[in-house]
This record gives structure tokens, sequence and C-alpha cells, in this order.
């Protein structure tokens, strides 16, 4: 019993032996390999609930190695934040970018009094105030920050000046002042509070890709006149990709030589699902994997996700133009 189509050949051809492995052979074995290597290349998703004190590239790394698969991420968490941080699988990092966009919810503790330099509870202390806001005024304030807000982002934040990210500056001792910008905040509210004992509220926001929670939380008490920090932050949600379904990665760790872990993959179509569909012929989708453009009745401008008619299978994304012409944006090749 052969366990791969590779050994046998390698046994038929007697490797070592009065029957060398010719040039054609090798080319016949390093095809098998590839096509081996197609199959357990994982495609997909995963969303990963990330733990506190560890970076999003880092937590990605440690899920690429359980999953022996490339890996990409959509939105990035600071280390002292938790919670939804989706996962791309393989092939499934081509359509990173038709996500992006997608509104964030983050749950976030602010405790007032105090600002670090950071904005954060890992920074360092640079100011306090006796001016706790009390709850009512702060209900008060809050409508003021829904709809599109101009943010100046934290100047420990990965955004890059000049080629450099703007946190490892600082700490290099240069004094930024980064541009404001504008972002979208679609809802927030405060869902609890312990103002008289630690002069802490807790808050959920559902905002526009990057906006910064450290620097809201800034702004609502400067416009109370006050000063704060954020204690915690997690998100619980990322587009299509929510808490209910996401994975410790303890979890993740522990069933890393299982199959078990296959049952946590989301399918590359599925948080592509707010894009309506088209549905092609093989023949078709085959010229637009090709990179040729095919034409059609339906002449919207539109970005559509394309499927297989016959199978049903996910294909790629494409672009249908006013001629009546599709154009292949991202063609997923795995099926």
């Amino acid at each position: 019993m052969w366990r791969s189509p590779v050994a046998r050949l390698l046994w038929e051809q007697n490797v070592g032996g009065s029957n060398p492995l010719t040039p054609t052979i090798c080319l016949q074995i390093l095809n098998m390999l590839f096509c081996i290597i197609a199959v357990c290349m994982k495609n997909g998703w995963i969303c990963l609930d990330k733990p506190k004190g560890i970076s999003s590239n880092k937590a990605m790394i440690k899920l690429r190695k359980i999953l022996k698969s490339n890996t990409g991420y959509i939105g990035t968490l600071d280390p002292f934040a938790t919670g939804v941080l989706p996962i791309a699988i393989g092939e499934a990092r081509k359509f990173i970018r038709f996500l992006e966009e997608s509104e964030k919810t983050y749950v976030f503790e602010i405790v007032f009094g105090k600002t670090t330099d950071t904005l954060d509870k890992n920074g360092i202390i640079v100011n306090s105030t006796s001016n706790i806001p009390g709850k009512n005024r702060i209900l008060e304030v809050l409508g003021e920050f829904e709809g599109e807000i101009e943010q100046i982002p934290p100047v420990f934040s990965a955004i890059k000046i000049n080629g450099i990210r703007a946190c490892d500056r600082v700490r290099k001792g240069e004094v930024l002042e980064i541009p404001s910008r504008k972002v979208n905040i679609f809802a927030i509210k405060m869902v609890d509070e312990d103002l008289e004992d630690n002069s802490s509220a807790i808050f959920k926001v559902t905002c526009s890709k990057g906006t910064y929670i450290r620097s809201l939380a800034r702004d609502i008490a400067e416009k109370l006149g006050s000063l704060a920090y954020v204690e915690s932050l997690k998100r619980i949600k990322s587009g299509f990709f929510s808490i209910k379904s996401a994975i410790p990665l303890e979890k993740l760790l522990e069933i890393e030589y299982t199959k078990i872990i296959d049952d946590f993959i989301v399918p590359i179509e599925s948080p592509l699902d707010d894009i309506p569909a088209l549905y092609l012929e093989s023949n078709v989708i085959a010229s637009l994997k090709n990179g040729l453009h095919v034409f059609i009745q339906d002449r919207r401008e539109i970005i559509v996700s394309i499927f297989d008619a016959i199978s049903r299978k996910f294909c790629g994304i494409g672009a249908v133009f006013s001629g009546g012409f599709v154009k292949p944006v991202r063609m997923y090749f795995d099926n």
C-alpha cells in the first residue's frame, strides 16, 4: 500500500540504484508535490479572539504556525486590546481589501481624572484633575460625537509619518503634530458606570475604519473639562465577524494537531455576502481567470462576487462596466 503517488514513483525509479532519476521524473515529482501542497493549503478566515499583551501581528504569526499557511489580518488591535481579529488564510488574503472598510464595534472603559502619554493604562501618567464628570453630564455630550467628526490620532500609534511609525519617532524623542482626519461614529452609548468609587464608565461604540478609541476617550473627557485614559478595550464586531464566533488563541493552540481546527475556518465567500452575486458558465470563468474581459447583458456599473453557475462555487470578485463587460479584479484559484 502506497501512502502517496510520490512514494510510489520514487520506489519504481529505484532511487540510488540502477535506475536513477531523470529530469522528466524529477518534474513529475515536483508537480505531484505542488498538487499535494495545494490540497493541504487551507483557504478561508478564522475569527480570532486576540488576547491582551500581544500585538495583532504576533497573534497572526502564532496562528500562521498552527495552520501552516500564509496569513493576513484585518484591522490592527493595540497590544492591550482584546477581541475580534479576522485572520485571512491562504487565498483569502487576496480579498482583505474588500472587507477593510467594514464598520467596527468596541466596548471600552474610560477612567476619568488622569491621562497618560499613550492614552491607555499602559502609559505613564502625565496629568491629573479633580474634575470627575457625572453620569448626566456625560450623557449630554455623547450625542456630539455621533456622525462625521475630526479626530487627531494618538502620537503613540502606528500611523506613518515620512515612512516611519509615529510611535517609533516619539520614542526617539521627537515631538510630533499629527494632523486630524475625518472618522465616522455611527453610534455611541454609555452601558455602565462607577464614577463615584472608581471614576470610570463603560461605553459601546460602532465606528468607521481608522477610528482611534483612545483619541475618542481623550476628546470626550476634554469636552467635559476633564482628563481620561482607556482602561480596557475589546472589539466585539468587525463587519461580518463577531465576538460570538471568535476563537481564543489558547484554544487554537490546544487543537493545533487535530482536524477540529478546520471546523473554525469560514469559507472565503462568507464575509463577502453583501457583494451582489453573478453566476457564470465555467468557460466564461476560465477566461476571467486568464485575465480576459467577458461580456454579459447586465450593464450596471457594479462590483460582483463571481460564482460558477453549475457548481455554485465561489470564483472571485469582478467589476461590471457600463459597456456590458466584466473585468476580473481578484480571482480565486482553488476550484
